[in-house]
């Protein structure tokens, strides 16, 4: 009886699991199979799900008609650098805060919990200031360079992290007489990739799909990342939905490859990343 009552508690939680996974996929199938659709059957009522006709070559015009490649290639520069920078940040910092001894980790830590808590609509106008004396605005640089110096919750995360790794990995380095950057590259930061992996992933995401940063920066369309690409597209081709279906989709492409990929490396550092103080 407890089996059996066991097992039909199992299927009702699966299937409830699949319920809330189609809610979720509705969006994105609806998404492409839009794209695959002609203009004259979106607007049809009542309105079909499955095409009549396969449209594949909007795909094709949609790449012709906007910048597609430029954009996408702005896009992959500024988050693969903003990740690169956002790793070696957090690992390092994330280090000192944990694992490394010295006067005023404590307040640098609260310090560095403390900037979380600004919304970045407090910071904008200031940061656009400094950046327009900087000279950056216009550029990649004021959404690449704060990635080395200023990631606040990852920081945090990679410090959590750290605080879970048993201590006397890195003092029985030091009894060896080992240093703290031969400690942390040699020792620490190969048990780390778990964590770096779901940094990386939450990194790129952000940086991929941000699209205040780069309106407010970008002033020149050839440097537009591909979630301005599609503000702009929308803008002039509102009528057109099958072609921004099909650029949305081609935009959306590369963040579930990112997660499927890495699927098995982020849910372990999820799950092995814990709250110790």
């Amino acid at each position: 009886m407890a089996q059996t009552r066991t097992t039909v508690v199992s299927a009702l939680f699966a299937l409830l699991l699949v319920v809330i996974g189609a809610v979720f996929a509705a969006p994105f199938v609806w998404m492409v199979l839009t794209s695959l659709q002609s203009l004259q059957q979106v607007f049809h009522f009542p309105p079909s799900l499955l095409p009549h006709v396969w449209e594949w070559i909007n795909y094709p015009r949609a790449l012709t008609t906007i910048p597609l490649r430029t954009y996408f290639r702005n896009s992959v520069t500024i988050a693969a650098l903003s990740t690169v920078g956002t790793l070696f940040c957090a690992s390092t910092v994330g280090y000192s805060l944990s694992l490394v001894r010295w006067p005023g980790r404590t307040a640098l830590l609260w310090t560095v919990l403390a900037t979380m808590m600004l919304p970045f609509a407090v910071k904008m106008i200031p940061l656009f200031l400094l950046y327009m004396k900087l000279h950056w605005v216009g550029g990649f640089a004021p959404l690449i360079v704060p990635s080395y110096i200023d990631v606040p919750y990852f920081i945090f995360l990679m410090r959590q992290f750290y605080l879970t790794l048993p201590r006397e990995l890195a003092e029985a380095a030091r009894v060896d007489g080992a240093g703290e950057l031969r400690i942390f590259w040699s020792v620490i930061l190969p048990l780390t990739r778990p964590a770096l992996a779901t940094v990386a992933i939450f990194s790129f995401l952000f940086h991929w799909n941000d699209f205040m940063g780069p309106l407010i920066y970008l002033t020149h369309p050839r440097t537009f990342t591909l979630a301005l690409g599609l503000q702009a597209f929308q803008n002039t081709h509102s009528t057109q939905w099958t072609y921004l279906m099909a650029a949305a989709t081609v935009f959306t492409l590369p963040v579930i490859l990112l997660f499927a990929f890495g699927q098995r490396y982020f849910t372990q550092g999820i799950a092995i990343t814990g709250i110790k103080g």
